[in-house]
């Protein structure tokens, strides 16, 4: 938990932006802190936002919440030598705790200590703390999205946040060029309707970055 106090205030920022985004966006206080705790999942949510807003499709609603969540299967399938041995109920929740932060700083962990004695500790304690820092910053978002103006920037603090988790990621091909293929589909679908520009970049860059994995492991071998 203390190694990741110094995620803390990037996390904080995020959640924060997310807790405001949502009573903004027209959820009550009660349906805001239900999504927070239900869902855990800011990228995704801030995905839903705008589509509940102009009262799009449940079915689209919800595709577009899954596409940018499907990171989560990836981290899940690299995880499960990890944790896989654990008892059902004991992984449910660890997959419910587990964020972008832990996922990236366990990987990290794992990558100077691959003997690493306590991993299943080290992730429960640091997944624990992230929960609780989005949890408080964004229920303080929900309750205070009346007095914190837009002129805050708040948005792009966030935005700072993801891109501190994301440019240690892209220091592997696959990474690097799912990253590019889905920035360049973002900025020339940007005025499809629906924030369907967004699904679009999502699946553009997952196929990209499989397909160059799977072009670099056939090159190797």
């Amino acid at each position: 938990m203390r190694e990741m106090l110094p995620f803390g205030p990037g996390v904080f920022a995020w959640g924060l932006v997310t807790g405001v985004a949502m009573v903004k966006s027209g959820l009550s206080i009660v349906e805001s802190l239900g999504l927070s705790l239900l869902a855990y999942a800011g990228s995704a949510q801030l995905a839903a936002l705008p589509l509940m807003a102009v009262f799009a499709p449940l079915w689209l609603v919800t595709l577009a919440a899954i596409i940018v969540n499907l990171r989560f299967v990836v981290y899940a399938a690299l995880l499960r030598s990890h944790l896989g041995h654990l008892p059902a109920n004991t992984r449910l929740w660890l997959g419910y705790f587990t964020g972008d932060v832990m996922f990236a700083r366990f990987s990290a962990l794992l990558a100077e200590e691959p003997d690493y004695p306590h991993r299943v500790a080290y992730f429960a304690g640091g997944a624990t703390a992230n929960w609780i820092i989005w949890q408080v910053s964004s229920v303080i978002g929900i309750f205070a999205a009346g007095v914190i103006p837009t002129s805050w920037g708040l948005e792009l603090a966030g935005t700072f946040a993801l891109l501190a988790l994301l440019i240690p990621l892209c220091r592997q091909w696959p990474a690097l060029g799912g990253v590019a293929v889905a920035v360049i589909v973002a900025v020339i679908a940007h005025e499809l309707p629906l924030r369907l520009g967004l699904l679009a970049a999502t699946l553009a860059g997952m196929t990209a970055a499989i397909a160059l994995e799977r072009r670099l492991r056939s090159t190797a071998t």
